[in-house]
Order: C-alpha cells, then sequence, then structure tokens
C-alpha cells in the first residue's frame, strides 16, 4: 500500500445529530479525522484571511486584542444571506485545500467532518459519503441541553437540507437517535467494512 494513499470520507449531518460523536468514534477505529470547524478557526486568524474580512465587514468583528471574533461574525452572516454566500466562498475552497494536504501527508481512511457536504454539493470530493442521523426533535433536544437556543436551533436547521434527503443521497448513514453503543455498533461495522476498501482501493 502506497504511503500516502487515502480513502476520502465525507461525514456529515445536521445540527444537533451528533456528527462529533460519530468523528471521535471513527476515529477510535483508525481513521485519520480533519474538523471542517477547527479548520476555519485557524483560517479566521490567517492574515490574507484576516484583511478581506476586514474590508467586507469592517473592525468591529474584531475582539479588543485584536483577534477575529467568530461569534460578532456568525451574528452578522447568519442574517444576511448574501454575506453568509460570499463567507463560504471565501473559506469552503481553503477547507478543502488543507483536507487535502491532510490526506496526502497522513494516508489511510482520511474523513473530513464537515456539515454542508451535500449543500454546496462537495460530495464528489469523497469516495463515500456518511451521514449521521438523528430525528429533529432529538437533535432538537441535544442542541438545547448544550445551551442552544431554539430560535438558534431552528434557524440553523432550515438552513441545512432536510435530514431525509440526505439519507437518499450519502453511500452510509450512522443512526445516532439510540444509545451510544448502538451508535458505536453501527461505527465499528462501517470502519471494518471502511478497511477493506482501503486495502482494494491503495
Amino acid at each position: 500500500m502506497s504511503a500516502n494513499c487515502a480513502l476520502k470520507i465525507g461525514l456529515t449531518g445536521n445540527i444537533g445529530t451528533g456528527k462529533s460523536t460519530v468523528a471521535k468514534l471513527m476515529e477510535k477505529y483508525g481513521a485519520n479525522v480533519l474538523d471542517a470547524d477547527k479548520v476555519v478557526h485557524k483560517l479566521l486568524e490567517r492574515e490574507d484571511i484576516k484583511q478581506k474580512l476586514l474590508q467586507k465587514l469592517g473592525k468591529d468583528i474584531l475582539t479588543p486584542d485584536g483577534r477575529v471574533d467568530r461569534k460578532k461574525i456568525a451574528e452578522r452572516v447568519f442574517k444576511n444571506p448574501d454575506l453568509l454566500k460570499w463567507l463560504e466562498n471565501l473559506l469552503h475552497p481553503e477547507v478543502y485545500r488543507e483536507y487535502e494536504n491532510f490526506c496526502r501527508e497522513r494516508g489511510g481512511i482520511c474523513v473530513l467532518e464537515a456539515a454542508l457536504i451535500f449543500e454546496k454539493g462537495n460530495q464528489n470530493r469523497f469516495h463515500y459519503t456518511v451521514l449521521v442521523y438523528a430525528p429533529k426533535e432529538v437533535a432538537k433536544k441535544r442542541a438545547l441541553r448544550r445551551g442552544m437556543t431554539e430560535e438558534d436551533f431552528n434557524r440553523r436547521w432550515e438552513k441545512q437540507l432536510d435530514i431525509d434527503r440526505k439519507r437518499e443521497l450519502a453511500d452510509f448513514v450512522i443512526d445516532n437517535s439510540g444509545s451510544l453503543e448502538e451508535t458505536e455498533r453501527q461505527v465499528r461495522e462501517l470502519m471494518a467494512y471502511l478497511q477493506r476498501e482501503l486495502g482494494r482501493f491503495c
């Protein structure tokens, strides 16, 4: 097997469905996982990106110590579809550039944990897509337990593609509406399959 050969996996799901839980389990069973949110956090501090943000959004997006305030950016863009689109067009290509580098460096089963894979038509960047599924009411309870307001949850949920449509589009579905043990069993079986695919592919 080539040291840099990677099986590219897109891991997605709507807000509150449990992507991070499944990502950690995939890591436990041998996957290399890159979290798109963490990549974005780093990108927002990159000087060239920061300058573009300041030009577009103004200096009030900075904290008193000069760092980019993600909360302020989120408040601005979620109320303005044009600004949101501009920000996504700025950041998403950079996230995928980071992911490609990650795949080259790590090899093996390389997972990108990202929310908007289907919404942005990025499913073709992967060998397989995995959807973390939970019904809206289950996802909402989880999000509210984490401190999110119902209004914020509903706004974010509505911006994402219908979860049942994602079920149709995904190559694999991990049903995370039950117990953690049940979720882990599904992940273990999926990872065993992906390990075989990696051997065949590489």
